[in-house]
């Protein structure tokens, strides 16, 4: 966990295959990453995959078995937790050399992280025996990165027996997942994104490794990925009602981010940190109070100070200004490096053909899609040898996927039970319904578009692992491989190795293309402004009242953004004058954006 890491970054979730094993790449390391709990069958194929690679036995657990699904994802976690702490071990014995894991450790770590000037100041001592005495403890001082966990609060679809019936509720996706979580033997964190699930997090009560035993431990802890502050201390109080604490609240940025983009309504990441950094001593107190009272009403002991909350910040970071401006200035205990990480392959998992189309990417091939069943902004690359095959089923006259895990299901237009919209079953009835409908040409063939432009990411966003890995016996034809990186990825153009990425965080190196980059916080304003562009252009010739206030609340609160940052540009580049200028100037040209704009509203 974070207080624990010498790290001050994290790599968070990203799709389901692309950091399911990144715990067993960069936890020796001290570096903290985020495994995908959605997908029970991948996780079982990597438990095979690396239960032979560490050579140990692998007995399957197979879908007819009661409970299969928790049990493999505590089967998994508990391989990795197993690995990881091999992997330490076996660590802390290599000698101090060029070439060791160990060497590497200390390398990797922050400038000014205390264990780096231990680090340092043993390579400078020439006494043998002190020199020892110092390597011993600094050997010590290794600790692992933690194996996170993310779950879609969203993605809880109810499973049914062999018969057809609904099993009950805590057989549901997400409860399954929590259970197989917490009856693991992973002292991490369970990240929750996508929004509230009540019966998610009343769920958690279930379990004592989410509250503190009696010297304050809590061997599970509960992150919150939130998009603004209201959120978290909506949260915030519904889990501390229930005796949960929050551990950290990780901030996203709506749009700028990799995979599904949950969008504000307007709201800049650069307020939504300050709002944070105005009101986090008061949350916390309040929080306290709440989970401290319900705590001692469940009979558990109380922690005689609030625990640790960390508020973390992640979204399109892309240089070490950035990351160290978001630590300093909004206090941030750490920030999420994402999209950078998908073209290191000491750190994720991407097959080579995928891995060369990102780092080939520009601009232009790195947009926010339509193609995700569940009918949300999906961040995703042009080109994938997911697109190609979609495109091919369509041109066969059978459009669609077979849909097999069903992670994704969420329509009951033609069925009882809820099915994928990229499913073929789905889209031939919509089909034939749009058909049935005698609306004028260019009208059908724009709802047919819509119809047809969902992808099966079940299956896009695992195949990475399985082909990469040699691990289905299919041909790599029909394992499509679908990626969602942020647009941030524009900027990254070449394969680095996990050493070139960190020296890249922490300032030591530069690996930026020469695209011109502008600020985050520009950046995430630039595309809140297209996005608010599309939405009033989609809604303008059908606009309700309740829209149209909608649309003027969004370009308020994009307006009062550009003011904020206006007036932090001075601080933003303190003796950097040149880029105080192009940072107004682009502000500016935002602001004229919108005023042209609304003038047509």
């Amino acid at each position: 966990m974070i207080k624990n890491t010498p790290h001050t970054f994290h790599i968070p979730v990203m799709g389901l295959a692309f950091s399911i094993d990144s715990p067993m790449k960069v936890a020796q390391y001290g570096i903290s990453s985020v495994v995908s709990l959605s997908d029970d069958t991948l996780i079982e194929q990597m438990r095979e995959y690396y239960s032979q690679v560490y050579q140990e036995p692998f007995t399957p657990i197979t879908q007819k078995e009661e409970d299969y699904r928790a049990r493999r994802i505590t089967a998994y976690l508990n391989l990795a937790d197993r690995i990881v702490k091999l992997q330490v071990e076996a660590l802390k014995k290599e000698p101090f050399d060029s070439e060791s894991r160990l060497t590497k450790y200390f390398l990797l770590l922050p400038d000014n992280a205390p264990l780096k000037a231990m680090y340092r100041k043993m390579l400078q001592t020439s006494n043998p025996e002190l020199k020892k005495i110092m390597q011993d403890e600094l050997r010590q001082a290794v600790v692992p990165g933690s194996i996170d966990v993310n779950i879609m609060t969203k993605l809880d679809k109810t499973n049914y027996d062999k018969d057809g019936n609904p099993l009950p509720s805590e057989y549901s996706d997400a409860l399954a997942a929590l259970r197989g979580f917490a009856k693991s033997t992973v002292h991490a964190s369970v990240i929750f994104s996508a929004g509230m699930n009540m019966r998610l997090y009343s769920y958690l009560e279930q379990f004592p490794c989410f509250f503190p035993n009696e010297n304050g431990y809590l061997q599970k802890q509960v992150v919150i990925k939130v998009s603004d502050y209201r959120s978290a201390f909506v949260q915030g109080k519904i889990l501390a009602k229930k005796g949960i604490w929050v551990s950290e609240f990780r901030i996203e940025s709506g749009l700028n981010c990799g995979g599904h983009a949950f969008a504000t309504d307007g709201y800049l990441l650069g307020p939504i940190l300050e709002e944070f950094k105005q009101n986090r001593q008061a949350m916390q107190e309040e929080l306290y109070t709440l989970f401290s009272n319900n705590l001692a009403a469940k009979g558990y002991a109380v922690p005689e100070t609030a625990p640790t909350m960390h508020i973390t910040v992640q979204g399109g970071i892309g240089t070490s200004d950035e990351h160290e401006f978001l630590l300093e200035h909004y206090g941030m205990d750490a920030a999420g490096w994402g999209t950078p990480f998908l073209l290191v392959p000491e750190a994720t998992t991407v097959d080579a053909e995928t891995m060369e189309k990102l780092a080939r990417a520009k601009k232009e091939d790195l947009y926010l899609s339509p193609i995700s069943p569940l009918g949300v902004p999906f961040n995703s690359l042009r080109g994938t040898s997911s697109e190609a095959l979609t495109l091919a089923r369509i041109e066969r006259g059978k459009p669609g996927s077979p849909c097999e895990k069903k992670h994704l299901v969420s329509n009951t237009e033609f069925t009882k039970e809820p099915i994928c919209t990229a499913s073929r079953k789905y889209q031939r009835n919509k089909l034939v319904e749009l058909q049935g409908m005698g609306m004028p040409e260019a009208e059908y063939k724009a709802a047919e578009a819509k119809v047809l432009e969902k992808e099966c990411l079940c299956e896009g966003l695992a195949n990475t692992a399985l082909v990469k890995f040699g691990i289905s016996r299919k041909t790599v034809a029909s394992r499509p491989v679908a990626i969602c990186p942020g647009p941030n990825l524009a900027y990254f153009s070449n394969i680095f190795k996990l050493q070139e990425m960190v020296d890249h965080i922490y300032g030591r190196v530069n690996v930026l293309n020469n695209t011109y980059r502008p600020h985050v916080f520009v950046n995430e304003l630039n595309m809140y402004v297209q996005y608010w562009k599309n939405k009033k252009a989609e809604l303008q010739e059908t606009m309700t009242d309740k829209q149209e206030k909608y649309l003027q609340s969004f370009w308020q609160n994009l307006q009062q953004g550009i003011a904020y940052y206006k007036e932090l540009v001075p601080t933003l580049f303190k003796d950097q004058l040149e880029k105080r200028v192009l940072m107004l100037d682009e502000l500016l040209e935002a602001e004229d954006q919108l005023q042209l704009a609304n003038q047509k509203i």
